[in-house]
């Protein structure tokens, strides 16, 4: 079956607030093995919506609206999608006393135009909103299913995983499934040449490599009646991709995420952390500061923008900074340990580099940043080069770090 997305809000054209729904939709409804071909965002005018709507019972058997549900009068999805469909707007009584009794919860007081979210057309099965005032709708024609639900996500993702998800399952006879396999270390052209031959041969299950910051994901989907059978399909394959990538996988939960999964290994083998930055000034603890529980394993973290603070809080050499500068491998590496033994950890790790947009030479390039881990005595250096923004220079610099600094972990527990 085919689905169609259609988003209602000129604040989406105007980019005044991010479609995080199309998003949610299609992800959903890609789950659940539907096709979609066709999304589109189209302004509160009922004229150019009607025509959209039109377009899409032409093509697609199940079209999903997400906004244009409220009180006043630019929200027009309902009475627009209605008239398309050739039925006449009701009241419904008990969506009449729901939003009488949500209001009265929260001390608002009850406006006439409130009204107008009780009226549903004729026949059709209201979805009842306990988050919000606007009812969600389905509509049924003979080869055409119209779903209409709230724009506001704490009331739309609700709303689907608890009806519209269920009768969405009734009506496609197979369902997708998906397993992710995240990577760190290794740039997506590498790992896409790794499992080449994989994607060639793929027919069910599929494989494909998403690129993220300093990460690859390789998502593996497939197709069946029933999830134990969609993942009896993915497993032989996930076995494959631990067996060709293995410590380069750090997970295969889509919750987790690359802090995390240091983090899980620090307090795996009781090793505490100390961080020291220098152009991501912070951002490398505020991501270790993000994982619950850190705190048994994250030491200290030190922000020395200044040649000045890498020298007193961190024992850089004044002569090394002379000789070699901020930015460089030697000064990178006695950050890292100046960390560790300034704080008493068994790791510190360090970040220093040109961010830009200024700042830059032709023998130090925007973009150049240097990554040092110490551990136990020993130091590992990585020099990187990164194109982009300054935020994006800085964020992978991050992603880096926390890299180094698991395989860091990785190796001294196998030695």
């Amino acid at each position: 079956m085919t689905v169609e997305l259609i988003c209602v809000g000129t604040e989406l054209l105007l980019g005044n607030i991010v479609n995080t729904n199309a998003a949610f939709l299609s992800e959903q409804c890609a789950m659940l093995g539907l096709s979609m071909y066709y999304q589109s965002v189209v302004g509160d005018n009922p004229g150019r919506l009607e025509h959209l709507l039109r377009m899409a019972k032409e093509r697609s058997d199940i079209i999903i609206l997400c906004g244009g549900l409220g009180p006043t009068q630019d929200d027009l999805t309902k009475e627009t999608a209605a008239g398309v469909m050739g039925k006449s707007l009701v009241e419904d009584q008990q969506a009449k006393e729901e939003i009488q009794s949500f209001l009265a919860k929260r001390g608002h007081a009850i406006t006439e135009n409130n009204w107008k979210q009780a009226l549903v057309p004729e026949g059709c099965r209201v979805l009842y909103n306990p988050n919000g005032t606007a009812p969600g709708i389905i509509m049924e024609e003979a080869d055409t299913c119209v779903i209409l639900l709230p724009g506001p996500p704490n009331e739309l993702i609700p709303m689907f995983e608890e009806q519209v998800y269920p009768y969405l399952c009734d009506l496609q006879p197979e369902i997708i499934c998906s397993k992710m396999v995240k990577l760190c270390g290794i740039g997506e052209s590498m790992a896409e040449t790794k499992i080449l031959d994989l994607i060639n041969a793929q027919s069910n299950p599929t494989v494909a490599p998403y690129a993220k910051t300093g990460e690859v994901h390789l998502r593996i989907t497939a197709k069946a009646e029933n999830e134990s059978q969609a993942y009896a399909l993915i497993t032989p394959v996930e076995e494959e991709l631990k067996n060709r990538f293995g410590d380069l996988i750090y997970t295969d939960d889509p919750q987790v995420t690359l802090e995390m999964a240091v983090a899980e290994l620090l307090q795996k083998y009781h090793l505490t952390v100390t961080t020291a930055e220098s152009c991501t000034g912070g951002l490398l603890a505020g991501r270790l500061v993000n994982v619950p529980g850190v705190s048994e394993s994250f030491k200290e973290g030190y922000i020395t923008y200044s040649n000045e603070a890498k020298e007193k809080l961190l024992g850089v050499s004044h002569d090394t900074l002379l000789r070699y500068g901020a930015v460089s491998s030697q000064t990178a590496a006695e950050m890292a340990e100046g960390g560790a033994k300034s704080a008493g950890a068994d790791l510190g790790v360090a970040v220093t580099g040109i961010a830009g947009p200024e700042g830059g030479t032709k023998e130090k390039p925007v973009g150049l940043v240097y990554i040092s881990c110490y551990c136990r005595g020993k130091v590992y250096t990585e020099k990187n080069l990164y194109t982009g923004s300054r935020s994006k220079v800085r964020e992978y610099s991050v992603a880096s770090a926390l890299t180094l600094l698991r395989k860091t972990i990785l190796n001294e527990v196998k030695e």
